[in-house]
């Protein structure tokens, strides 16, 4: 039976400590409680040893074990604990079947970390909070709006369907994008097979003519020599721009800089403000349903958006909420995110008393607006893209062919 460790308040407020044997943790409090003490911490030393000795014992087997819950498994787990929550189980029993429902150890370890935590007494919010590497900001915003309005099953429901969405959405990104990618690196490694053992080829072939060589000709020769002698200079300076570009964007003044600038790329800034306002539309009225205030949901919503900026232009328009401005004017000044149309659909439904609705069908119709112009930017984008990897390596079969067509011509 598991040993547990605990410390607990007296009645008269001085500090107990002791070591007791219980079933499992919910059994190892009621004793506690049932001692006269109000408890403050409680350990299981039980799961501790045979941690370390499973760990000794099989080393090997999960040496290389990633750490870190992946992506699915945090779908499953929202799903799976919003549907427990429906059926009117309670939380701390929902969290202990998904713990032994959970298909690996270290997903298994998170989620009784989070259990210990809720049945000590800390909210679902709280706990999710301390694992910022598996919870992002959004889920512990969403989560803790629900505790609050009692309606932890329906946000986690509406987490679910946004993790799903999101990852439809990355697939047919990576889909469509894939051979477009494999184009341009089968590309890359032939251009510069051509420049540094093709062209030297025929380099040695041309210095026979005792001619000029064409303009384009000389190109191609030049960028080969410079190839040749600064090639392996080149790419250590890509590797070490790439790396210091990648650590300032990751400072909040570099996140900034990059998160503008990606606004401003055309076709892609539209896309990702449309994601943005599909996100924060769909939170914000799935929380007015659910019955939380406006100016709660606002907040909680706006960190669904993820770009600063955008989050910024946002928050502007709260806090004119907060002084008393209707929704629907005070979302009018971020015309990077609400078309005319939007914002006028949003007034309308704020004055009908049906603004929740209103959102989510805004969403809906956005989500389905974006994905027709994803697939729209990444048609243009693989002609596009097989336009210049055609080119350049046009450019350089031209480049080495005019030499010999003239030869062939001054032999005749």
């Amino acid at each position: 039976m598991p040993t547990f460790s605990y410390k607990a308040l007296q009645a008269n407020g001085a500090v107990a400590e002791g070591v007791l044997e219980a079933p499992g943790r919910p059994d190892a409090l009621r004793q506690i409680e049932g001692l006269g003490l109000r408890p403050v911490n409680i350990s299981e030393k039980a799961a501790a040893a045979s941690k370390n000795g499973a760990a000794s014992a099989g080393n090997f087997s999960f040496k290389f074990e990633s750490k870190k819950v992946s992506a699915k498994a945090l779908e499953n787990f929202t799903r799976l604990l919003s549907s427990l929550l429906a059926a009117g189980v309670p939380l701390s029993r929902a969290l202990v079947i998904l713990c032994k429902e959970a298909k690996t150890p270290v997903v298994a370890a998170k989620w009784k970390e989070i259990n210990d935590q809720v049945v000590d007494g800390m909210s679902l919010a709280n706990a999710m909070a301390k694992s910022p590497e598996t919870f992002p900001r959004i889920y512990v915003a969403m989560v803790e709006a629900g505790e609050v309005g009692g309606f932890l099953d329906v946000v986690l429901a509406q987490i679910a369907e946004f993790q799903s969405r999101e990852k439809d959405l990355k697939s047919k990104v990576i889909t469509a994008m894939t051979y477009p990618c494999i184009l341009f690196c089968l590309a890359s490694i032939i251009l510069t097979a051509l420049l540094i053992f093709f062209v030297p080829m025929l380099q040695r072939v041309f210095v026979t003519l005792h001619g000029s060589l064409p303009l384009i000709t000389q190109m191609v020769i030049g960028a080969s020599n410079f190839l040749r002698s600064w090639g392996i200079f080149i790419l250590i300076g890509i590797v070490v721009i790439v790396f210091l570009l990648r650590t300032w964007f990751a400072s909040e003044k570099g996140r900034r800089v990059w998160e503008g600038f990606v606004l401003r790329i055309p076709m892609v800034g539209g896309l990702l403000a449309q994601f943005a306002m599909a996100r924060f539309c769909r939170m914000l009225g799935t929380l007015l349903g659910a019955g939380v205030p406006l100016v709660h949901s606002l907040n909680v919503a706006r960190r669904s958006i993820g770009n600063q900026i955008l989050v910024d232009a946002v928050g502007q328009a709260i806090e004119r909420v907060q002084q008393g401005g209707r929704l629907g004017q005070s979302l009018a000044d971020c015309k990077i995110l609400f078309s005319s149309s939007a914002v006028e659909m949003i007034s309308v439904a704020e004055e009908s008393g049906k603004l929740d609705v209103e959102l989510v069908r805004l969403a809906g119709v956005t989500e389905n607006e974006l994905n027709r112009n994803l697939q729209t930017t990444v048609s243009f984008a693989e002609p596009l893209l097989l336009f210049f990897i055609a080119s350049f390596i046009g450019t350089i079969f031209i480049g080495m062919l005019l030499p010999v067509l003239s030869m062939s011509q001054y032999i005749k």
